[in-house]
């Protein structure tokens, strides 16, 4: 059977992504040229300098989404030993050799002139693995030493090394992800119960065990009592929120990005969304994370093997756990871990990861839709004969 590239491609998320992604590099830029302006001494930074390397990032994640999407995603499952070593390698050497600094945390690798974040790649390495691993494990899922555990070392090693660094609300996101794959995997639930306890337990530990850490977590639940620090970019991602209202004030007409707004660009970018084009620009993001999540689910649910099920399910609610962290975070339902917002957020290797995890969603739906036609292809044939 031949393939056909305009009827085998899951051209609603496709399009949905692109209209999403390119949406995000036109906010970069919207919300970020004041404080680029305001870069280096004197103030003689680039108002482009966000922008240009955005669109750079943009441009290298198209041609790895073209990639991915059409790689079988049955190749994952052999490369995945060496998914794990290669994250493993990553983030040692963050902690221990090439690591850059940044905003009081290690996350970052300097090569050259690029520097990745490999926590990002980590997440969606770990979805694979976790895919791959209990993929095999089905017979004896309901075993908790032989089926559940064996994984959940190199998953505690993962979220050592990430903690390191640190990054609290990317650890915790791998250990959601990694639940709710065992969780679909058919464990008991005594075991996801008591998987669930130990691993609230650990969060409450590691969120009281750093003063720092603690005002930041708790500090969403009444910001104004402290303004100036701990609760600013909360109070001042309410006052975008505002001033926005159902319209907005215009493409380029956000007042909070005017410095007074830290991490507009980043982490806060939804607030300037809704200050510039209001609600309906909110909704506009939010609809398109729908359907892209809506896909995923449906790509999931139609896949026949145990493993693409899982790693698109896996990689849905990755994406979802980010997105829902993110827009609590800046709404203040809750706490403010620094997860970005997938696909529209100033952030290269959040944008090349989320790309190709969606591309790999694509080439699992391209195999669902071409296995579908084949069938029909075969009962037709068996009709006629």
């Amino acid at each position: 059977m031949k393939y056909s590239f305009l009827k085998d491609n899951d051209w609603l998320l496709i399009l949905t992504t692109y209209a999403l992604a390119c949406f995000g590099v036109l906010m970069v830029f919207s919300s970020s040229y004041v404080e680029a302006m305001y870069m280096g001494e004197g103030g003689t930074g680039d108002p482009y300098f966000f922008l240009k390397r955005q669109s750079v990032w943009f441009i290298l994640a198209t041609l790895f989404f073209i990639f991915f999407m059409h790689l079988n995603y049955q190749l994952f499952k052999k490369m995945s030993p060496y998914i794990i070593i290669l994250s493993f390698v990553s983030l040692l050497l963050v902690i221990f050799g090439f690591g850059s600094s940044g905003g009081g945390a290690q996350r970052w690798l300097q090569l050259g002139p690029i520097r990745l974040q490999p926590s990002e790649f980590v997440k969606l390495g770990m979805v694979i693995y976790l895919a791959q691993v209990y993929s095999q494990k089905q017979v004896y899922i309901h075993k908790f030493i032989k089926g559940v555990v064996p994984p959940l070392i190199v998953v505690g090693l993962v979220f050592i090394l990430i903690m390191r660094q640190p990054d609290l609300g990317t650890a915790t996101a791998i250990l959601m992800v990694t639940f709710f794959i065992i969780f679909l995997s058919g464990a008991r639930w005594t075991h996801l119960l008591g998987l669930g306890v130990v691993g609230s337990s650990l969060f409450i530990a590691l969120a009281v065990s750093e003063t720092y850490r603690y005002e930041r977590l708790t500090s969403f639940v009444d910001p104004f009592a402290d303004p100036m620090n701990n609760g600013l970019q909360l109070i001042q991602g309410y006052i975008a929120f505002a001033h926005g209202g159902l319209t907005g004030t215009g493409l380029g007409g956000s007042v909070q990005k005017l410095l007074y707004l830290p991490e507009a660009h980043t982490d806060f970018i939804l607030p300037i969304i809704s200050e510039e084009l209001g609600i309906l620009g909110v909704l506009f993001v939010i609809g398109c994370y729908g359907v892209i999540l809506f896909r995923g689910v449906v790509i999931g649910s139609r896949c026949r093997t145990p493993f693409g099920s899982l790693l698109a399910f896996g990689i849905v609610f990755q994406i979802a756990i980010q997105v829902v962290f993110n827009i609590g975070a800046v709404s203040g339902l809750l706490p403010i871990t620094g997860i970005t917002l997938p696909l529209v957020s100033n952030g290269g290797s959040s944008l090349l990861v989320t790309m190709i995890s969606i591309a790999i969603l694509a080439s699992i739906s391209r195999t669902n839709i071409r296995q579908k036609r084949l069938k029909l292809d075969q009962d037709d044939e068996l009709k006629t004969a």
